[in-house]
């Protein structure tokens, strides 16, 4: 038996997991926010970064990457993921959607607001000045926010809030420069 893991962040152009497949899917009832504190990826302890998460929203979808992975490396999958997703992630059960096929079982990490990291909603301006100005581990939070942009931007997907902080950072960038 095979298991579906949806990325909706990082994991659309950097799963790092075995699969045997990927597929573009969609979720439905949850919209991606820039709302969750990284602190060990793309910010650090004293001064997180912002990373996505996603909230639940009724009449919202989420466009992403379901991986196919096969039973026998399910556990090492999942060590691999709890790991990548120790700062406030959990592990939810969703309904994958591959276009007109009828929904798939799968599974999606979603940093809830009640975790010690969720830093929750802000303008767009405030997010985009938190992201021009960490880095951690991981490297600079700018280039999540601009990979994540390229990556939605390849799967033909729509997603305002990221566009508009991409939109943001790039401006607060360029008037910056001498």
């Amino acid at each position: 038996m095979t298991s579906w893991i949806f990325g909706y962040g990082s994991l659309i152009w950097r799963p790092d997991i075995p699969f045997e497949r990927q597929q573009p899917a969609r979720i439905y009832g949850w919209q991606r926010r820039f709302w969750q504190g990284s602190h060990d990826h793309r910010g650090l302890p004293d001064a997180p970064g912002r990373v996505v998460t996603l909230v639940p929203e009724a009449a919202a979808y989420c466009d992403g990457m379901a991986y196919q992975v096969a039973a026998e490396v399910i556990a090492e999958v999942f060590e691999t993921l709890d790991h990548r997703e120790k700062n406030g992630y959990q592990r939810f059960d969703v309904d994958l959607h591959f276009g007109e096929q009828p929904p798939t079982p799968g599974l999606v990490y979603i940093a809830p607001q009640d975790n010690h990291a969720y830093l929750g909603p802000a303008s767009t301006r405030q997010i985009a000045t938190q992201i021009l100005t960490s880095a951690g581990p991981s490297g600079h939070n700018v280039d999540y926010l601009l990979a994540l942009a390229d990556a939605l931007r390849s799967l033909d997907a729509d997603d305002p809030h990221v566009f508009e902080l991409e939109a943001e950072v790039v401006r607060n960038s360029t008037e910056k420069r001498p």
